[in-house]
């Protein structure tokens, strides 16, 4: 019975990351009709209603006065930058850097519960952690010929949502994954629309093509809904090695939409990345059964 429900999470997780890869697909596509700025409006604007019409079915809570504490308005911030960073990097950075960088998240996060939270963290998996930081300097090339400079966006995104994911961490159980979104939309709107006001642009601009704004915003909420399921439905230690799908989704579509070419390094990059971050969950899980059969 938990095998089945496992295997209908993975399949979840999977449909989920291929869902976000289309959705940054479309989102680079946006970035050539519109502003980053009112590509980020519309993302966020479509995200608040769809996540609060969610919230009411569910009858979750949409006013909650901790939605002001000083953790989540940290985990606000940083949603907000990684969202800049990660629209400024599809922009000017071909599809798969983008993916493969950002997808190293996890392991800065780690390192950030070592040093905030006070978690222990063994040789093996700071060996993984390593391993998955020089996967991210294959692919950024700093130093080098191939080095540009458009890629510190992705390296941004990469460390504001590993503060969000950290900061996820304090979120009181009791707050449902609807409300969250929720709360961090509406705080992003403001700083969005400011935005797209300071560069003297319209919010509602003639160029926009609704055709690829509309898909956009619904399949970026689908991957959101697939995967919450898939956390919630099978073991999250089994289905979280499969969020590294992205990069093969994200490879693929930049290949055949954009025509891009992918360099050897950016390749075997990319490989230690999902290497040592699938090893590091599996490791992770397998300090927590040691640790509930001691107990």
């Amino acid at each position: 019975m938990i095998e089945d429900t496992n295997v209908r999470g993975i399949v979840l997780m999977v449909a989920s990351m291929g869902a976000f890869a289309t959705a940054d697909t479309l989102v680079k596509i946006s970035t050539r009709l519109i502003s980053p700025a009112q590509v980020m409006f519309f993302l966020i604007g479509g995200a608040l209603v769809i996540f609060a019409i969610m919230a009411i079915l569910q009858k979750d809570k949409l006013i909650d006065r901790r939605a002001l504490s000083p953790f989540l308005l940290l985990r606000y911030v940083a949603e907000i930058t990684g969202m800049v960073g990660m629209i400024m990097a599809l922009a000017n950075v071909p599809l798969s850097i983008v993916g493969a960088v950002t997808q190293a998240s996890p392991m800065l996060a780690t390192i950030g519960a070592v040093l905030f939270l006070k978690e222990r963290v063994r040789w093996r998996r700071w060996c993984s952690i390593v391993i998955g930081f020089i996967g991210v300097l294959l692919i950024i090339q700093p130093g080098t010929e191939g080095f540009d400079v458009a890629i510190l966006w992705a390296i941004l995104a990469l460390v504001a949502l590993s503060i969000r994911d950290l900061t996820t961490r304090l979120v009181p159980a009791d707050i449902p994954s609807a409300s969250l979104a929720t709360f961090t939309m509406a705080a992003a709107t403001p700083f969005t629309i400011a935005w797209v006001l300071f560069n003297g642009e319209s919010l509602l601009p003639a160029t926009a093509n609704w055709f690829v704004i509309i898909p956009m915003i619904v399949i970026g909420a689908i991957g959101y809904m697939l995967l919450i399921a898939s956390i919630r439905m099978a073991e999250v230690s089994v289905v979280m090695p499969f969020r590294y799908s992205r990069i093969i989704f994200l490879l693929v579509l930049g290949i055949f939409i954009f025509d891009e070419k992918p360099e050897e390094l950016m390749l075997l990059g990319a490989t230690l990345i999902i290497g040592s971050g699938t090893y590091m969950m599996w490791r992770e899980h397998q300090v927590k059964k040691m640790a509930i059969k001691k107990s």
